[in-house]
């Protein structure tokens, strides 16, 4: 056999071992990429694309953890929407809890926490100094009371009621503790289409069928009921 046969033969070998060797490989990161899609596919809502509860827990607590009293914690609950359900249909509901994720998400950016804790209840952690607190809640209010237009053409109007928490105003970074008082000061506003600030006084707020319940007295934004 030539020289030139003999090269040809070693570099046929070495490309046919390098090829098998890379099956493998490849099949693995198909296989990595398939389970990086179902892990997200986990961590986030089907209907609205937001974080599950797990995993916005986890992320809000890095942020409040990083942000520490540049941070704003805001608690969301739709108004009225058994009515939309039996009114429109769910899939009209679902098209508005769709609608109010993108928009969490649009006010919220990139970086932020934004979940749905369950039915219509949403919750936001993101980095938000008190100087723009204010004008930041108003601007979300505004966007959740914009109407939401369905496949058919069919309008729907929405609602919903905003309470917030800062670790500034409660001395705590604690989520629990911020998402209680936020909650409480979203019942303090609700149904009229202003967003609430909490006060240390909302984290002794008793609780009422499993919800807390709001003190009056407390700093609003928004648009009037």
């Amino acid at each position: 056999m030539s020289s030139l046969l003999q090269v040809q033969g070693r570099i046929g070998q070495r490309t046919l071992l390098l090829t098998t060797a890379a099956l493998p490989l490849t099949g693995w990161a198909v296989h990595a990429v398939t389970l990086h899609k179902q892990l997200a596919a986990t961590r986030r809502d089907p209907l609205t694309g937001l974080l599950r509860r797990d995993a916005y827990t986890a992320r809000a607590r890095r942020l409040l953890a990083r942000h520490g009293d540049n941070t704003a914690l805001v608690m969301v609950d739709a108004d009225h929407f058994k009515a939309v359900n039996d009114d429109f249909g769910h899939p009209a509901g679902d098209a508005v809890l769709a609608a109010f994720g993108a928009r969490l998400s649009a006010w919220a950016g990139p970086r932020a926490a934004v979940g749905r804790l369950g039915g219509d209840e949403f919750a936001v952690v993101l980095e938000l100094p008190a100087t723009k607190l204010g004008q930041r809640l108003a601007q979300l209010v505004r966007m959740l009371h914009t109407p939401v237009v369905l496949d058919d053409g069919r309008t729907v109007d929405v609602a919903a009621s905003v309470g917030a928490a800062t670790p500034d105003v409660l001395g705590s970074r604690d989520l629990s503790l911020l998402q209680r008082a936020a909650d409480a000061a979203l019942y303090d506003g609700k149904h009229t289409g202003r967003a609430v600030l909490a006060t240390p006084a909302h984290t002794t707020v008793p609780s009422i069928n499993g919800r807390r319940a709001g003190r009056p007295g407390t700093a609003v934004w928004g648009r009037a009921a």
